[in-house]
């Protein structure tokens, strides 16, 4: 087992590259910690820009870890592009697992992972940025007894990743960036608090995003199997017990928080209907065709029936257009919300 005592874990999304290049430009040199940053960015992203950034700014070595490196004090790890970057007491580990509310890397895979292998030596951070990401992750540390600091939401680009772990999770602080550093200088001046005994469900959940075990009866102890499939593998969802963003987790490990798996269900929704708009229109077209057909060889009736039931499809057609409309507006409306 490695010497490391304590680690921060950060937390941001939109608007959180020029939040954590200001925490990070702010936060003492010598702590005795490894810090671990996870931004959501997408597959294309470069975190070797985020690297390059923070390396100009502070004296912890940055660098984007591989899979089974040491955890050193005084160093900073930026998660990889597109690979989730969890913790053990042990080393790092970089896995192709599951997305994560759709994200890999997630906030909230390291977040559990920390808490699972430092109990209340773990001090979480969470940034600005959209939804509620992060927020199941702070609730791990807090129950495990470590630290939970959020920005300010009315001084973030986008507050909702905040202002959704404050209504979730009990924080220890929430304030400006300007004052972590000073409540981080205060936490390690303090004599160690007591280890925790880590819940059961932090430790499965953390062991199954390690790809360690993976099965219905791990699901069972943790969650109560729901009456939704996971869109991405039309699994079994499980409703997590002891997650208050209402959490799903399916055999595989995709997970979802409530507001999300309603979105996910809604584009896969609106993916069958235009299907089915395709499929109508291409049989619209060849009854008409058929009915050219039937004309021409003098069966009247039959032509006049094919022609018939065209048009039926085509009001079934504009129905189906006009639900996708329906349901686009309301889609519109909640992002509208979410900025």
């Amino acid at each position: 087992m490695n010497g490391i005592k304590n680690v921060i874990v950060i937390g941001a999304s939109a608007g959180g590259f020029k939040a954590i290049i200001q925490l990070i430009e702010k936060i003492p040199d010598n702590i005795p910690a490894a810090i671990f940053v996870v931004m959501h960015l997408g597959k294309q992203s470069m975190p070797e820009i985020i690297v390059q950034h923070v390396g100009k700014i502070t004296n912890f070595i940055c660098s984007i870890p591989t899979d089974g490196d040491e955890i050193k004090a005084g160093h900073l790890y930026v998660a990889p592009k597109d690979s989730h970057m969890l913790v053990t007491r042990r080393a790092i580990h970089i896995t192709k697992g599951p997305h994560d509310n759709r994200w890999r890397p997630s906030i909230d895979i390291l977040f559990r992972s920390a808490a699972a292998a430092y109990d209340s030596r773990v001090i979480g951070i969470v940034l600005s940025g959209m939804m509620d990401d992060g927020t199941s992750g702070m609730s791990a540390i807090k129950r495990n007894g470590g630290v939970c600091i959020v920005q300010e939401p009315s001084e973030a680009d986008f507050p909702d990743m905040p202002r959704n772990v404050l209504n979730k999770v009990d924080v220890n602080y929430q304030v400006s960036i300007n004052d972590i550093s000073y409540i981080l200088d205060d936490l390690f001046a303090k004599p160690e608090g007591p280890m925790y005994v880590i819940p059961k469900d932090i430790k499965i959940e953390a062991q199954i995003a390690q790809g360690m075990i993976s099965s219905v009866n791990d699901l069972k102890k943790i969650g109560e199997q729901s009456d939704f499939t996971c869109p991405e593998c039309g699994g079994s969802l499980f409703a997590m017990h002891n997650d208050n963003t209402y959490g799903y987790r399916c055999f595989t490990g995709h997970t979802y928080n409530e507001k999300l798996l309603v979105e996910t269900q809604a584009e896969a929704l609106e993916e069958s209907l235009w299907v089915c708009i395709c499929m109508l229109e291409e049989r619209k077209g060849l009854l008409r065709k058929v009915a050219d057909h039937e004309g021409e060889d003098g069966q009247t009736d039959n032509a006049l029936q094919s022609l018939k039931i065209s048009e039926d499809i085509v009001q079934h057609i504009e129905r189906l257009k006009a639900l996708l409309v329906t349901m686009s507006k309301k889609g519109d409306i909640a992002m509208d919300d979410k900025v």
